[in-house]
């Protein structure tokens, strides 16, 4: 069998297990065709990493920084230019094109660039030093999108293109990440039909059983292939595939449309990455591994509520236990870890995993600091906290505080992705808030260019020493074969106040000891309790301090973190 005709079967065998056994041959070869794969494809190594330990993510708008006169993505590429530098790898400018709500996820054209920020070329020549992280927001559409208005218009193909429902079906098992109403009544040329709605009635439900609209996904997806792009993340992917009576999340159809989407990216550009952003309790996100066959990455979301609550408790005992539990990324798979991002900071992931009463105390503590708190329903009109809005230097109260949240990022299996607004140490933006009356607003600030570079220039300036510190922490992490995004992990026990692990080269020579000190008292580790090789000299990577031959203890500061590495004498270090 020829490589093509492999490819087919495998192309054959998705669409089988999404739209039920059949001929699916002619829809092959629009697929084929819309990834323009006749042409020329690769042939993919199966479980490669994409990978090492110098890959650092940075998470921005394209509109964060803004000087008057300057294209936003231009601005952007400058700032990383002469602030950053090549200390981010992959580059996430959250979603760049036409949009009506949401700060871009509720998308109007996928085809093109928002013009108020740039164009394809800003994008191409940012592809050009970065790998360029783009948003397929495959769940839902803006009500403002051609698709949509011929919806209404019942004009073909969008009148096909969303998905709808009675209200008189039965929806009470329905997962809602939002507490506005589900369906949307919307009037059309053949009558008033109720579209579905997960997030909002302005980010209204595709619906993926039309081959058809994945063809055009599927085109789409090519177009940023070409424009550059090599990670995508799949937002909400979760939700896109529906069935009344179901919870219409996490079904097997939309394991399966991923599964698809791989083996055609792949197949295109076997380095590229997909990553998916599913919001929801850890068990089930780990499921979007797949077999190895699914996601590259998954966003570790259990790990921002559950680092914030040891760094405010001062007890690691939940962060540590979780991670106990979490399996080590198989070869060609990694967890993409973060602490802060543009939207809040989710607690639905810290169910199972922090008490009801755990996760009231920090929802009371982070509203003490500033924060909004966004909440979702549930069955019988009961709400919940769904998200914490606060920015991350709020959040935690103190630079130590802070760097040490960091610190830990940079140390734990998977690739850490920063927030440029924790690498600015940027406040709540309360008057944003204000504003807009949109609570994630607070953790979304837009810094005007002459005022940032004045802050940045000036040593004294919080904002300066944030920058400054993470840039050498994100430095220093790249020059570890131990913080390899696949290296070996292993959880210590040092007690509650100490969230300590061990990290292990892939080749075994290299080793780091992480200790990390969550409380706001001063800590004392017996050097015993770590087995520390003794025919090795130890050093803190941090300090660049030595522990001496006769050391039988180590005293962290409150909130400071020891990367003790070995260093072999008949080796370079």
């Amino acid at each position: 069998m020829s490589p093509l005709d492999n490819l087919i079967t495998r192309i054959e065998t998705h669409l089988a297990a999404v739209y039920g056994e059949g001929d699916h041959s002619a829809l092959v070869n629009r697929l084929l065709d819309a990834m323009r794969l006749r042409e020329h494809f690769f042939e993919p190594v199966p479980f490669t990493n994409h990978w090492n330990e110098k890959d650092v993510a940075l998470i921005t708008y394209g509109d964060s920084i803004r000087r008057e006169g300057k294209p936003p993505l231009v601005e952007l590429s400058e700032f990383l230019e002469k602030r950053l530098q090549d200390s981010p790898s992959i580059l996430h400018i959250l979603p760049y094109f036409p949009w009506t709500s949401d700060d871009g996820f509720a998308v109007s054209d996928y085809t093109s660039v928002n013009p108020v920020l740039g164009d394809w070329g800003d994008i191409e020549n940012l592809s050009l030093r970065f790998r360029i992280m783009s948003d397929l927001v495959v769940n839902h559409c803006s009500a403002s999108h051609e698709w949509f208005l011929q919806f209404e218009r019942g004009e073909e193909p969008g009148r096909r293109y969303f998905y709808t429902a009675s209200p008189e079906d039965d929806l009470s098992e329905v997962v809602r990440p939002r507490v506005s109403p589900l369906l949307r009544p919307t009037e059309t040329t053949e009558g008033t039909r109720h579209v579905w709605c997960t997030f909002g009635h302005d980010q209204v439900d595709l619906n993926f059983s039309e081959p058809d609209l994945l063809v055009e996904l599927v085109e789409i997806i090519r177009l940023h292939l070409d424009h550059g792009v090599g990670v995508f993340r799949l937002d909400a992917v979760a939700f896109i595939w529906k069935e009344i009576g179901t919870r219409c999340i996490n079904l097997e159809q939309t394991h399966e449309l991923i599964r698809l989407f791989r083996t055609l990216i792949e197949h295109v550009k076997p380095d590229a990455v997909i990553i998916t952003e599913t919001n929801i309790p850890n068990q089930e996100n780990l499921a979007y591994f797949g077999n190895g066959n699914e996601a590259h990455s998954i966003y570790n979301f259990s790990l921002p509520p559950l680092l914030l609550h040891a760094l405010t408790s001062g007890n690691a005992f939940h962060l540590k236990q979780w991670m106990m539990r979490m399996p080590p990324a198989q070869p060609g798979t990694t967890y993409f870890n973060f602490i802060a991002s543009h939207d809040g900071i989710g607690l639905r992931p810290a169910e199972g995993l922090l008490s009801d009463e755990e996760i009231d105390d920090l929802v009371s503590l982070m509203k003490s600091r500033g924060a909004r708190i966004s909440e979702r329903a549930l069955a019988g009109g009961v709400k919940r906290p769904y998200e914490i809005n606060i920015s991350l230097y709020d959040a935690l109260g103190s630079d130590e505080q802070f760097l040490c949240a960091h610190t830990i990022l940079l140390a734990l299996e998977g690739i850490p992705a920063f927030y440029i607004h924790s690498m600015l140490g940027t406040r709540n933006d309360c008057e944003r808030v204000e504003k807009t009356r949109h609570n994630r607003h607070i953790n979304r600030h837009q810094w005007d260019g002459e005022k940032l570079d004045t802050f940045l220039d000036d040593p004294e300036s919080h904002h300066s020493r944030i920058l400054s510190r993470m840039l050498r922490l994100i430095e220093l992490r790249k020059e570890q074969p131990a913080f390899h995004p696949n290296a070996t992990q292993f959880t210590l026990h040092l007690g509650d106040a100490i969230f300590a692990f061990w990290r292990q080269s892939m080749d075994r020579r290299r080793n780091v000891f992480c200790l990390n000190n969550v409380s706001g008292e001063e800590q004392t580790i017996p050097i015993s309790s770590i087995n520390l090789v003794g025919t090795e000299d130890w050093l803190d990577l941090l300090t660049d301090e030595s522990l001496g031959p006769d050391a039988t203890e180590i005293t962290l500061a409150p909130f400071q973190c020891i990367w003790l590495a070995n260093r072999r004498k008949h080796l370079p270090y």
